[in-house]
């Protein structure tokens, strides 16, 4: 069974404004964390054992998924007597399994999937992505292309779209006139890293237990150089929450019922 690695542990310092009491992945796109929502992509391809490499305010996200149950039920206590708890309207959840390593409040994210081997299998290609971004990509899709072409790690390469809308422009009797208006259109210029790894045991000879090693520094410039850091090419769409910004976009898609990551 593929194992998915979530990172959990970063600051998240752009988005304090939002919510500076959690920890991004516990951030609410509706009305669940958007740390949910990425589980839910992986679980909707069958993938649904989650390792979620815990930092910043980790005892937080341990405590939602402790009480997850009663998060979404009713329930009656008594104040008086810690014992008596009764959940009504038991509510279905998720056939999950989610293992909650702490990783060091500072580590960087190389380190933290270091720590994260300890429940991986040496024998087993696994998922690597971030705690904070969606997309509507087909992961069994993403899987099958990184056991087809034989190299150590996949990652998904994403056109980033543009923030502002696009002016293509001529001049024109001295004078600069638009050809053509592209309101905020996906970048067709490079790919960046959209996450969404995949790795086989192989990847060990490049990740070490260094707490102040980042994952894009030396382990996947040295796989670039050794050649063995495929792409996997998601055309779709693609959103992280890293702003404001960010989080109104993903809550307004989710709210009108058009989250293209609910449907992938």
């Amino acid at each position: 069974m593929t194992k998915v690695v979530i990172f959990c542990g970063g600051y998240g310092t752009r988005i304090r404004d939002v919510a500076d009491d959690l920890p991004k992945p516990l951030i609410r796109v509706g009305e669940r964390p958007i740390v949910w929502h990425i589980m839910s992509i992986y679980a909707r391809y069958g993938v649904t054992e989650f390792i979620l490499t815990l930092g910043y305010k980790g005892w937080l996200i341990k405590e939602y998924f402790l009480n997850y149950r009663r998060f979404v039920s009713d329930i009656t206590l008594r104040l008086s007597d810690e014992s008596h708890v009764q959940i009504h309207r038991l509510q279905p959840v998720e056939d999950w399994t989610i293992t909650l390593a702490e990783t060091g409040l500072d580590t960087q994210t190389g380190g933290r999937l270091a720590q994260a081997r300890r429940y991986l299998r040496d024998d087993e290609l696994f998922c690597v992505t971030y705690g904070d971004g969606v997309a509507d990509i087909d992961i069994a899709k993403l899987i099958a292309f990184h056991q087809s072409h034989g190299k150590i790690a996949t990652v998904t390469g994403v056109h980033p779209p543009a923030r502002f809308g696009v002016l293509d422009v001529a001049h024109e009797d001295g004078l600069q006139i638009v050809r053509q208006f592209s309101e905020k259109p996906q970048s067709l210029e490079g790919m960046i890293n959209g996450g969404f790894f995949v790795f086989d045991s192989r990847i060990w000879n490049y990740v070490h237990d260094d707490p102040d090693m980042p994952l894009e520094r030396e382990p996947l410039m040295r796989l670039a150089e050794d050649r063995q850091l495929a792409v996997y090419e998601h055309d779709g769409f693609w959103q992280p929450m890293d702003t404001y910004r960010d989080w109104k976009l993903l809550n307004t898609l989710w709210a009108n019922g058009s989250a293209p990551w609910s449907r992938s």
